[in-house]
């Protein structure tokens, strides 16, 4: 195994379904431009309640990405 360096991206994931939709938001958003990508944390996870129901879910994640 080689040495690696890493740098981390915070994001906030979203989504009305469930908590790992909105950790796979926030992947998928940041697969866009973070090229990689080696590894996620989860950091927070929080949601939106209307009408005593869970409306809608948030995670905080944190991604490991190597540099060249």
């Amino acid at each position: 195994m080689s040495n690696h360096v890493y740098k981390t991206l915070e994001l906030t994931g979203s989504s009305a379904t469930g908590i790992e939709d909105a950790v796979s938001a926030a992947v998928a958003k940041a697969h866009e431009t973070v090229r990689n990508m080696q590894w996620f944390k989860v950091c927070e996870t929080r949601g939106h309640i209307r009408d005593g129901k869970v409306a809608h879910w948030q995670v905080t994640i944190q991604i490991g990405f190597t540099l060249e």
